[in-house]
């Protein structure tokens, strides 16, 4: 179930742990061994989609235990092995209406944020869980999210609230956007703070039109 001492999950790790890597909380997540993978097979294929939500299940169950900061969870699929911009958009909001449709089965949607995916205060949610995700593919147009295969990276959206109490986001942000110039040679286009604008423009890395409209369609509740 968590991959994580596969072949594919150790390249995950090693593409996260180079040092031009801009995200430094990821960086921090990896060596502090918080990362959780799943490798899955074809991201068009539905077959995986009940192992994952488990996956994350577990997943969050474990963090929601830890003492400790910075966790992620990694979905992994070994195809398509290329996959265009706007095939893996499409591909991408295939399987979170696919996890969120089975979540809403068992779990109600995480009170702490919007629901509705135009809402400035969106964020997915899995088992009450709000997450950002982060989309990554050979094909992405940022630098920083070109990894080999496509993948779907969960991030508990609870930490980065955390970081806010603290009064460490900003300065995070500033190292990572600082990093990503250099890394991918510009900052992403797409990037807000969470209230700004909806998550949901972040997720795949694809820089979307003015009136584009998420397809995703929450049915918990």
């Amino acid at each position: 179930m968590i991959n994580k001492s596969s072949p594919i999950a150790d390249e995950y790790l090693a593409f996260l742990n180079n040092r031009d890597f801009p995200c430094v909380a990821a960086r921090a997540a990896s060596t502090r061994e918080q990362v959780k993978c799943f490798i899955a097979s074809h991201m068009g294929c539905p077959k995986d989609d009940a192992a994952i939500l488990q996956f994350l299940y577990d997943f969050i169950r474990e963090y929601r235990k830890a003492k400790t900061f910075l966790h992620s969870a990694a979905i992994i699929f070994e195809q398509p092995d290329s996959p265009t911009e706007n095939m893996f958009d499409e591909l991408m909001w295939q399987r979170l209406q696919a996890l969120s449709d089975l979540d809403a089965e068992n779990y109600a949607y995480d009170s702490r944020v919007e629901s509705n995916p135009s809402a400035r205060n969106f964020s997915f949610s899995i088992m009450e869980e709000a997450f950002f995700i982060i989309g990554m593919h050979p094909g992405n147009s940022r630098a920083a999210r070109q990894f080999r295969l496509p993948a779907l990276i969960f991030n508990p959206h609870a930490q980065f609230e955390q970081l806010k109490k603290t009064g460490n986001y900003g300065k995070m942000k500033k190292i990572v956007r600082k990093r990503d110039m250099l890394y991918s040679g510009s900052v992403n286009p797409m990037l807000d703070d969470f209230g700004e604008a909806s998550e949901a423009l972040q997720y795949s890395g694809r820089v979307y039109h003015k009136n584009w409209q998420c397809p995703l369609k929450i049915k918990h509740g």
